[in-house]
């Protein structure tokens, strides 16, 4: 039974130990994802820059509304396009705007404003992973060391010891950071998001409100 028991413990050592290289990889890369998404979010904030001037979406939406009134849709399209903050927003606008004047109308813009809901979402769902995932590779990073590092310690092996502790210190610094990072740029994106959602309801309900 002894012998059962070491050979079970042997096993899941075996497969831990096999872990280690793919967890310091996968955090390394969840730290490159990470940056490469706060690059992405200063992108998105200088374009939004212009959205802090008064007046530009009321502007765009005024405009867009006269030039569909006069049946000219090219240049309301170039007024909904100079509103839009990212080219997610500018295709689902253009999308509003033909879909204005088909009987199903109301139907096409509902589903065009939930799919780009959706996207959004789906945006999101890449940093709010990292948010959980940095700190989890960041304890398994942790953990994984410690098993040698104690086996150093049995055997009088200070280098091993000191070694596989820098290392685990070392990940779990990283898998914070990955997911403080992540936080950041999620809880920001949300309002971003949020504030794109909004103005693009206004611009619909203004192409498709009744002449008078």
């Amino acid at each position: 039974m002894t012998t059962f028991t070491a050979s079970i413990e042997d096993v899941l050592f075996d497969v831990v130990d096999a872990l280690r290289v793919p967890v310091l990889l996968a955090v390394l890369l969840a730290l490159a994802v990470a940056l490469i998404e706060l690059g992405a979010l200063g992108v998105e904030l200088r374009r939004r820059r212009r959205r802090r001037r008064p007046a530009t979406l009321e502007q765009a939406a005024t405009t867009a509304r006269q030039a569909l009134l006069g049946g000219d849709r090219a240049t309301a399209a170039t007024a909904l396009r100079s509103a839009a903050t990212s080219t997610a927003m500018a295709q689902v606008l253009v999308l509003v705007l033909g879909s204005v004047g088909h009987a199903s109308a109301e139907n096409r813009i509902a589903k065009a404003l939930a799919d780009f809901d959706l996207a959004s979402l789906r945006r999101l769902e890449r940093t709010r992973m990292l948010v959980r995932a940095g700190p989890a590779l960041g304890l398994m990073g942790t953990l994984i060391p410690l098993s040698p590092a104690l086996a150093g310690l049995a055997q009088g092996n200070v280098q091993q010891l000191s070694d596989n502790l820098r290392v685990a210190f070392s990940i779990t610094v990283l898998g914070l950071l990955v997911g403080a990072i992540a936080f950041g740029i999620s809880l920001v994106r949300d309002r971003l998001y949020a504030q794109d959602f909004s103005d693009v309801e206004y611009l619909a309900a203004t192409l498709v409100e009744p002449a008078t």
